[in-house]
């Protein structure tokens, strides 16, 4: 650990300290701790720290190290994120310093997990792997990481800088709408997004360059820093991300990025060099048929996609996932956009353990649904998202409906959108409901959100509902689609009346 970085975390410490005995203010703390990917949980009475991994990428080696880490600090609550990370929860405050030095000698990297600085950078979670991607995207986006985390203590801009790379018009970094987004093309170039972002007042990307050569990626990052840093708003936070650089600038935006961009390219020394590393795994073919078994376009290698209900994952689970794995040849994990883990690399004969050691996640489409942390944890949330789901899924079970009549749905605890729920074909948002002049627990309800490039759309939102009638709604909904012998999306295309009408009964 460099000399730097050791000040730096003696530094973290002692305000850590100073805030669990109460001399220094949420606010202060929240301010200074997010640069090291470190919050305080609700109700200030344990923390969390963000791990950094590029493109969701996570090696054997760390995922033992993460194992090594819960065991000898007594951490039971793990959480997987939109951003494609992994949180550590419910740790002490006089540890969380001795965590965060743990993570970053095994090979973390947890600065810019948080605050005003570039975040994890996002990459398609199959990318190198998946059937009929354009290219594997992956090495550029390690690229860029390697890029980012040089800027974090050179600039300062407004707020966070979300980069997000994608493989294939499935757009599942939603790439088209972050801040930035390096899009592939099948001609092997990218084009480029930028200015985009979920969240209020959400935006899609602006198209800033088409075709540049994959090599000058990093020319691009570092002109949208800069347009960032003379654009963006320093003033008020709640307007210091990227997506008003489209009110301020409106039509001028790519006028100006392309000023920027061309300044760094007048400067020049950015270009990369990258080579994609061949999978030379023998594969063997896999007889077996699973919902969650995804051939891979290496023959005889397939991936096991496993979702952890609600996102969150016990050490033991990592575990067992890890004593299975640790003797596969070029086995790796990642950890996708929508909070579910994909063991890579499994050849035919390895598939059923992989499958035995992950069946506690979820098989059905319902089961799979995305959420945030929630208010019980996050200082910022509004409503319990992982309550709300935790309790549609004990309400649904009993009717054992198909496992594609209930969709994949995404719940976020308030408007910040970590649950994703502008993209969800139903996304729910924490809110307040009036009931007889009296304020309860509600979600807003929206509708036919997608990600998909070249129809990207956020949800609609319909109204509000009750918490409490949100249940009975999924379980009618569940109902209405299996006696239609549908699946959901054919349910929601075909008879859209029908299923407006029934959002209806309970907004």
């Amino acid at each position: 650990m460099n000399t730097e970085l050791k000040k730096q975390l003696d530094e973290f410490r002692s305000k850590t300290l100073a805030f669990s005995k109460g001399e220094l203010s949420i606010k202060d703390y929240k301010g200074f701790s997010g640069k090291y990917g470190s919050y305080a949980q609700r109700g200030a009475n344990a923390s969390m720290l963000r791990l950094r991994m590029s493109g969701g990428e996570i090696s054997k080696d760390h995922l033992k190290s993460i194992i090594d880490i819960c065991e000898k600090y007594g951490l039971n609550h793990l959480h997987c994120t939109t951003c494609q990370t992994i949180q550590l929860h419910d740790i002490p405050f006089d540890k969380v310093t001795d965590v965060m030095t743990d993570a970053i000698n095994y090979g973390f990297y947890t600065l810019g997990g948080g605050g005003d600085f570039p975040r994890n950078v996002m990459v398609s979670p199959l990318s190198g792997v998946e059937k009929g991607e354009y290219f594997d995207v992956m090495p550029y986006a390690k690229s860029a990481a390697e890029y980012l985390i040089s800027q974090i203590d050179k600039v300062k801009m407004p707020r966070k800088l979300k980069v997000a790379f994608s493989n294939s018009p499935a757009n599942s970094t939603h790439a088209t709408f972050r801040d930035l987004g390096f899009v592939a093309r099948e001609d092997g170039n990218f084009d480029v997004y930028c200015a985009g972002g979920m969240g209020l007042n959400p935006k899609m990307g602006v198209k800033v360059d088409e075709k540049i050569e994959s090599k000058n990626i990093l020319y691009y990052i570092k002109a949208m820093i800069s347009l960032f840093c003379e654009y963006g708003n320093y003033e008020n936070r709640a307007k210091a991300r990227t997506r008003y650089m489209q009110d301020t600038l409106g039509y001028k935006l790519t006028e100006e990025y392309h000023k920027h961009l061309k300044k760094v390219f007048d400067e020049g020394g950015l270009e990369i060099n990258v080579n994609s590393e061949d999978i030379t795994k023998k594969g063997v073919v896999c007889e077996l048929s699973s919902r969650r078994i995804i051939p891979q376009k290496q023959d005889g290698l397939y991936t096991v996609k496993f979702h952890p209900i609600g996102g969150n994952l016990h050490p033991e689970t990592v575990k067992r996932i890890y004593e299975t794995i640790k003797d596969m040849d070029s086995v790796l994990l990642r950890v996708s956009p929508d909070e579910t883990i994909y063991i890579l690399n499994c050849s035919g004969n390895e598939v059923q353990s992989v499958l035995d050691a992950t069946s506690d996640g979820g098989e059905k489409d319902i089961e799979q649904s995305v959420s945030c942390i929630g208010a019980s944890i996050c200082q910022q949330g509004l409503r319990d998202s992982q309550a709300l789901l935790k309790t549609i899924l004990d309400a649904v079970k009993p009717y054992d409906f198909p496992a594609d009549a209930l969709p994949l749905i995404h719940i976020s605890g308030c408007m910040s959108s970590c649950g994703t729920h502008q993209i969800g074909s139903i996304g729910f948002h924490g809110k307040v409901k009036m009931v007889d002049k009296k304020p309860v627990a509600g979600f807003t309800i929206s509708i036919n959100g997608s990600d998909n490039q070249g129809k990207e759309h956020f949800g609609d939102d319909i109204g509000v509902i009750a918490a409490d009638d949100i249940p009975k709604f999924m379980i009618e909904l569940g109902k209405a689609v299996t006696a239609e012998n549908m699946s959901f999306a054919e349910y929601s295309a075909k008879k859209q009346d029908a299923f407006l009408d029934l959002i209806n009964k309970y907004i």
